[in-house]
C-alpha cells in the first residue's frame, strides 16, 4: 500500500480497514472511516513428542523428476470438502503456527499450539482443485493434549509482538505432495478451530510455474497481538510495529492469513488445469538465488506488497534469463524489507520501518532503507520489473477493455469498451512513463477511476524482454478473487464481483497459464506497444 499518511488518526483508521475493505474480513471491522486516496505517484512511504500419523487415504509425492510430480494425477484424487473451520469457537480457544513457512518434503517442523480445549488434533489439507472440493486430507494426528500458551509481550523498541511459546509438537512431512498446506487444529472436548499455513516447497521449479506464497505481506498485515505494520492498539500510525516476526498466529480468516482470498482461487484454477507447478513462499524466492532457476513463469498473487531487495534481484534475474512473470493483484512490490531471525529461526522477522527508515540499526549499518522502492535513499521504481506501478486505493470501479484483439482475451468474446462492474479495486496499478517503464508494452484494459476526487486510469499491461520472458500485471486487486465469482452481484458478496467477471478473468488466466507454462511468452507473443495510442502523443 502506499505511503501512510501520519497527520492524523483518520487516515491511519482508514488503513487499518484496508483487509475489511479488500477481504470483507469481519475481524477489521469496528475501525475508522476510509482514508483518502494519496496519489500514487508520491514517494513515502523444548521439542514435545512427534504425533503418530494416521493414513487418509493412498497418498503419494507423485511423479519424480525434472518436471517435478503430477499435478493432474494429484488432483484426480478424492478431494475433501470439509476442510473449512466451521466452529472457530471464542477467541483464542484455538491458535497456533508452524515454526517454518515452508519445507522440503519429507523434512519436519514444529507446531506451536494454545487452546483452552483439553486435546485437538491438526489434520492436513493440501489445496487445490480436486473436482472442486479444493483440498485433500494427506495426514491426521493422534488426540495431542492441549495447553493454554503464555500471554505474548511486545518489545518496547519495535513494538514487536513476540509469543515465545513451547513447541507442542513436531510434524513429519514425509509422503506429503509438494504443494500449499492448510494444517486445520480441531478443539476435543471444548471449543475451537483455526488454521495454520505452511507450503511443502518444491526442490527444483525447472520447467515448472512457480506459485509464490506472499507470506511477507499476509504477516504485514497480521494484527494478532494488537500490532500490525500498520497501527497498533490505539490505531495511530506512530504505534505500528517496526517488525513483525512469523512468531505468532495469523489473526486473519481463522488463521489462514490472506491465503484464502488472494491465492487459494488462482491456485485452484492452476491444478485444474493440470500446469506443471512448483511451490515457494516469498522468503524461499528471497534466501535461494537459484530457486527460479530454469523456470517456465512465476506467479505473484492477489496482494504481494512486501519484498526485500533480493527477493526482486533474484525474479528480475529470472525474467532476464527467460522466465515468464505474472502480476495477478495490484500494489506488487512495493514495500523494501529485510528478512531478519527470530527466536526460532533464520528469515523469521520481517523489517520495515517505512518513513522511519532513519531510526533503523539495520539502515545505520548500511543496510538498504527499509521504506518504499520508489523512495529515497536508493530510489528503485517497482515499475522497471512489473511494467506498472501503484497509484492508489480506495477504488471500485468497472473494468475497460480496450484491446479486444490481444491474445489474451481468445475465447473471451470481449469488444472495445465492454466493462466489468467493481473489477477495478480495492487498490490499482497503471502505466506511468514518469518511472522507469520497459518496452514495448502493450496496455490490454484502461479502466477509468476517481480516486477520492482525483481523476485516473487503471491498467492491464503486457511487455516483453530480450530474453523472450513475458511480463503480465492484471493492476488491480480483485483479479484472484473474481475467479470464484458467480451470480449476478447483487448479494454483494466479493465486493459484487458476478458471473460475468468471473467468467472473463477466468479465461484470460487460462490463457496466460498455458502460454507461459510453454516457454519464453515473448517469443511466441511480442508484445506490440501501443501506449501512444492508448494515452494519445507520443510516450
Amino acid at each position: 500500500m502506499e505511503q501512510e499518511h501520519i497527520a492524523g488518526d483518520g487516515a491511519v483508521a482508514g488503513r487499518r480497514r484496508f483487509l475489511a475493505i479488500a477481504t470483507g474480513a469481519a475481524t477489521a471491522a469496528g475501525l475508522g472511516a476510509v482514508a483518502g486516496c494519496a496519489d500514487g505517484e508520491s514517494a513515502s512511504g523444548a521439542h514435545g513428542p512427534g504425533p503418530r500419523k494416521e493414513p487418509v487415504s493412498s497418498s503419494s509425492a507423485g511423479k519424480a523428476g525434472p518436471g517435478g510430480f503430477d499435478v493432474e494425477a494429484e488432483n484426480a484424487k478424492p478431494g475433501h470438502a470439509d476442510w473449512r473451520v466451521t466452529k472457530a469457537g471464542p477467541a483464542r480457544s484455538m491458535e497456533g503456527f508452524a515454526d517454518r513457512v515452508s519445507v522440503l518434503p519429507g523434512e519436519s517442523f514444529g507446531l506451536h499450539v494454545s487452546t483452552t480445549a483439553p486435546r485437538f488434533t491438526v489434520s492436513a489439507y493440501r489445496m487445490g482443485w480436486y473436482g472442486g472440493a479444493r483440498a485433500r486430507l494427506v495426514w491426521r494426528s493422534e488426540a495431542l493434549p492441549g495447553v493454554r500458551q503464555p500471554e505474548h509481550a511486545v518489545d518496547p523498541a519495535t513494538r514487536t509482538v513476540r509469543t515465545r511459546w513451547p513447541r507442542t509438537t513436531t510434524v513429519d512431512t514425509g509422503g506429503w505432495p509438494e504443494g500449499c498446506y492448510l494444517l486445520r487444529l480441531d478443539a476435543q472436548g471444548g471449543e475451537g478451530q483455526r488454521f495454520v499455513p505452511i507450503t511443502v516447497r518444491s526442490a527444483t521449479a525447472t520447467g515448472r510455474t512457480v506459485v509464490v506464497n506472499a507470506v511477507a505481506t499476509w504477516q504485514a498485515y497480521n494484527r494478532w497481538g494488537g500490532y500490525g505494520s500498520y497501527d497498533g492498539p490505539t490505531g495511530g500510525y506512530a504505534s505500528r510495529s517496526l517488525a513483525v516476526t512469523f512468531d505468532r498466529p495469523y489473526e486473519y480468516d481463522d488463521g489462514a492469513g490472506l491465503f484464502l482470498v488472494y491465492e487459494a482461487p488462482l491456485l485452484a484454477l492452476a491444478e485444474r488445469l493440470g500446469i506443471p507447478l512448483a511451490y515457494a513462499t516469498t522468503t524461499d524466492v528471497a534466501r535461494e538465488k537459484r530457486l527460479l532457476e530454469g523456470a517456465s513463469a512465476m506467479l505473484s498473487l492477489g496482494h504481494d506488497e512486501y519484498w526485500s531487495p533480493e527477493q526482486r534481484a533474484h525474479v528480475t534475474a529470472a525474467r532476464d534469463a527467460g522466465t515468464n512473470i505474472a502480476i495477478l493483484g495490484a500494489n506488487c512490490c512495493f514495500r523494501r524489507i529485510r528478512l531478519e531471525p527470530s527466536d526460532l529461526g533464520p528469515d523469521r522477522t520481517v523489517v520495515c520501518y517505512k518513513s522511519a527508515y532513519d531510526q533503523d540499526p539495520g539502515f545505520k549499518r548500511g543496510h538498504p532503507a527499509t521504506a518504499d522502492f520508489r523512495s529515497a535513499p536508493g530510489a528503485d521504481p517497482e515499475s522497471s520489473l512489473l511494467g506498472v506501478i501503484y497509484d492508489g486505493y480506495p477504488v471500485d470501479a468497472p473494468y475497460v477493455v480496450t484491446n479486444p484483439g490481444h491474445w489474451l482475451f481468445e475465447g473471451t468474446g470481449v469488444r472495445a469498451g465492454d466493462g466489468f462492474a467493481h473489477l477495478v479495486g480495492v487498490e490499482y496499478d497503471k502505466v506511468n512513463t514518469g518511472f522507469p517503464t520497459p518496452r514495448p508494452i502493450e496496455v490490454l484494459a484502461h479502466s477509468p477511476v476517481v480516486c477520492e476526487g482525483r481523476p485516473s486510469h487503471h491498467d492491464t499491461a503486457y511487455y516483453t524482454v530480450p530474453s523472450g520472458a513475458g511480463v503480465f500485471a492484471t493492476g488491480t486487486m480483485r483479479w484472484v478473487e473474481a475467479l470464484d465469482a458467480t451470480g449476478d452481484g447483487r448479494s454483494g458478496a466479493n465486493h459484487g464481483l458476478d458471473a460475468k467477471s468471473g467468467a472473463l478473468t477466468t479465461r484470460v488466466t487460462e490463457n496466460l497459464l498455458r502460454v507461459f507454462a510453454a516457454g519464453p511468452a515473448g517469443r511466441t507473443h511480442p508484445a506490440r506497444d501501443n501506449l501512444g495510442a492508448v494515452y494519445g502523443g507520443p510516450r
